[in-house]
């Protein structure tokens, strides 16, 4: 893993879009979780972390001597980034790709940047499809209470 990827992953130095780091952690060094404890971390599945795993979406997690996945704070960040990039809308495929292109080096800047900018681009249309779906339901509501009002004040004369 380079400098960049353990950056990119870990939050820390330039990049934070994985968000701050999350409660429970242990100090690095001292960051071994087990599966159970990685559900209770994260409220990903068992079923969730192993099919991640196998896609390749987290394919070097440690394992202990008995063959046991060993989680870390970095993978728990990348975990963190990988909830982020999956409420964006953006396809597995695509979240894989970036996996991919991490892991491959530096060298794969620009393709990262433009898949990030494509699916922010993406995020910034669902958001004006969002807001007036949201203008939409404010009229309605708005109906609604002053002809609940109304009613109201039929009833009461």
């Amino acid at each position: 893993m380079t400098v960049t990827e353990t950056t990119e992953t870990t939050g820390s130095g330039a990049d934070t879009c994985a968000g701050p780091p999350q409660g429970n952690r242990r100090p690095d060094g001292e960051d071994t979780y087990t599966i159970s404890e990685v559900v209770a971390l994260t409220g990903l599945s068992a079923h969730t972390l192993r099919w991640y795993e196998r896609i390749g979406l987290m394919p070097h997690i440690g394992r202990s001597h008995t063959g046991q996945r060993r989680y870390s704070n970095r993978d728990l960040d990348w975990l963190a980034l990988v909830g982020k990039l999956r409420l964006t809308g953006m396809p597995v495929a695509d979240m894989v790709r970036y996996a991919e292109l991490v892991r491959s080096g530096d060298h794969t800047y620009t393709e990262r940047f433009e898949l990030l900018q494509q699916t922010r681009e993406d995020v910034l249309s669902r958001i004006a499809e969002l807001q007036g779906t949201l203008a939409v339901l404010d009229r309605k509501i708005s109906f609604y209470a002053d002809a609940g009002r109304a009613l109201a004040s039929e009833r009461t004369r």
